[in-house]
C-alpha cells in the first residue's frame, strides 16, 4: 500500500512539474518572467494537485473504475467539469485577493458595458477551460494506468489459474495411473501364489522395485528416460512370470536417447496396454517390443505388441487417454501420439515427443 501512495504521489510532482517547467520555459521564451509570474504559477499548481487528489478520492468513493465503459466516461466527464470550476474560482479568487491579476484581467472586471459577476464569470471559465483541459489529461492518464494495471492483474490470474488447474489435472492422472498398475500387477502375483510361492516372493519383490520407483517420479513432471525403461523392464518380468513363454519381450534402444526427459510412467502405461489388450488375449502369446530413438528432432517411444485394433482404436480407454491428455497438458500440441495397426497380427503405439521441449 505504502508503495502503491509513493508511486502516485511521485507522478503527481511529476506531472504538475512538467506543466511548471513548460510554462516557465514559455514565458521566459517571450520574456515575461517575473516575481508574480512564479506567484500566480504556484497558486495554479497548489490548486491543480489538490483538486486532482481530491477528483482521485471521489473516483475511488464511487468506484468508478469498477462501472462499465459508458459510466465510466461520463464520470470523468463531469466530475472534470465541475472541478476545473471549482479550481477556477479558487485561483480567481485567490489571485484577486493578493493584487495578482494580470493588466487584461483587471481590464475585463473593469469593464461597465457589462454587470460584474458576468465578467467575473467570464474570467472564470476562461481559466476553468485550462484546468479542464489539465484534469481531463490527468484523468485519461489515471484511467489508462488503472486499465493497463488492472489487465496485467487479470492476465497473472489467468496464468495462475491456467498453471493451477495443468497442475491438479497431472496429479490425477498420477494418482489415477498408480492404482490401475497396482492393481494389474497384484493380480499377476495372485495367479502365482498357489501355483508356485517361490516366483511370487520374487514377484512381490519386483512389485516393491516398482512402486519405489513410482512413488519417487510422481513428484516430478519427467524423468530420465532410463529411469522409466528401469520401471518397465521390471514390470515386463513380472508380467514374464505369469505369462511365461506365451510373453516374448525385445528392446531396440539408442542409447542416446537415455537422457531424454519423458513423463513418468507415460511407456509403462503403454507397455500396460499392450500386455492387457494384446498379449493377454492371444491364445499363444505374442511379443512386446520397446524402441526409443531420435528421428526428425523427435524423441520417439514405440511400444510394438501382438494384437489386433479390429480397425477401430478405442479413444476412452484409460491407456490411450491418459497418454492423450498428459501430452496435452506438458507440451501443448507439439507432442504427438498415435496407436495403429501396422501389419496383420502388430500394434504400434507410438509417441514422439520434440527434442529440448523441456
Amino acid at each position: 500500500m505504502q508503495k502503491k501512495w509513493v508511486q502516485y504521489w511521485t507522478f503527481q510532482l511529476i506531472g504538475w512539474g512538467s506543466f511548471a517547467v513548460i510554462n516557465t520555459f514559455f514565458a521566459f521564451s517571450f520574456d515575461k518572467l517575473s516575481p508574480e509570474f512564479f506567484y500566480r504559477l504556484g497558486i495554479f499548481l497548489f490548486l491543480g494537485i489538490i483538486i486532482s487528489h481530491v477528483m482521485r478520492e471521489i473516483l475511488t468513493r464511487l468506484g468508478t473504475l469498477q462501472k462499465n465503459l459508458n459510466k465510466q466516461v461520463f464520470q470523468f466527464f463531469l466530475l472534470t467539469f465541475i472541478l476545473a470550476v471549482i479550481a477556477s474560482f479558487i485561483y480567481v479568487e485567490t489571485v484577486k485577493g493578493f493584487k495578482l491579476l494580470r493588466g487584461d484581467e483587471e481590464e475585463l472586471l473593469a469593464r461597465t458595458s457589462i454587470s460584474y459577476w458576468v465578467n467575473k464569470l467570464l474570467l472564470i471559465l476562461s481559466n476553468a477551460f485550462s484546468y479542464f483541459v489539465l484534469f481531463f489529461i490527468w484523468s485519461l492518464i489515471y484511467f489508462m494506468f488503472h486499465y493497463v494495471t488492472k489487465s496485467r492483474r487479470q492476465q497473472l490470474d489467468t496464468l495462475r489459474l491456467e498453471s493451477l488447474v495443468k497442475e491438479l489435472e497431472l496429479k490425477t492422472i498420477k494418482a489415477h495411473i498408480n492404482p490401475h498398475f497396482i492393481f494389474n500387477s497384484l493380480n499377476s502375483i495372485r495367479a502365482l501364489v498357489d501355483e508356485n510361492p517361490q516366483r511370487a516372493r520374487k514377484a512381490v519383490t519386483e512389485l516393491s522395485n516398482i512402486l519405489r520407483s513410482s512413488m519417487q517420479s510422481e513428484k516430478l513432471e519427467t524423468v530420465p528416460f532410463e529411469k522409466e525403461l528401469f520401471i518397465v523392464k521390471d514390470y515386463l518380468a513380472l508380467e514374464n512370470m505369469r505369462f511365461e513363454d506365451r510373453l516374448r519381450i525385445e528392446y531396440q534402444i539408442n542409447e542416446e536417447t537415455l537422457d531424454q526427459p519423458v513423463p513418468p510412467m507415460m511407456l509403462q502405461t503403454l507397455v500396460e496396454n499392450a500386455i492387457k489388450h494384446g498379449i493377454s488375449k492371444q491364445i499363444k502369446g505374442g511379443v512386446v517390443k520397446v524402441i526409443s530413438d531420435f528421428k526428425n528432432d523427435y524423441h520417439e517411444m514405440i511400444v510394438q505388441n501382438t494384437g489386433y485394433l479390429n480397425g477401430s482404436v478405442n479413444s476412452e480407454g484409460f491407456g490411450i487417454s491418459s497418454t492423450t491428455n498428459r501430452l496435452n497438458l506438458l507440451y501443448g500440441d507439439k507432442a504427438k501420439f498415435e496407436i495403429k495397426q501396422i501389419n496383420g497380427s502388430l500394434v504400434e503405439a507410438k509417441v514422439r515427443i520434440p527434442v529440448g521441449a523441456v
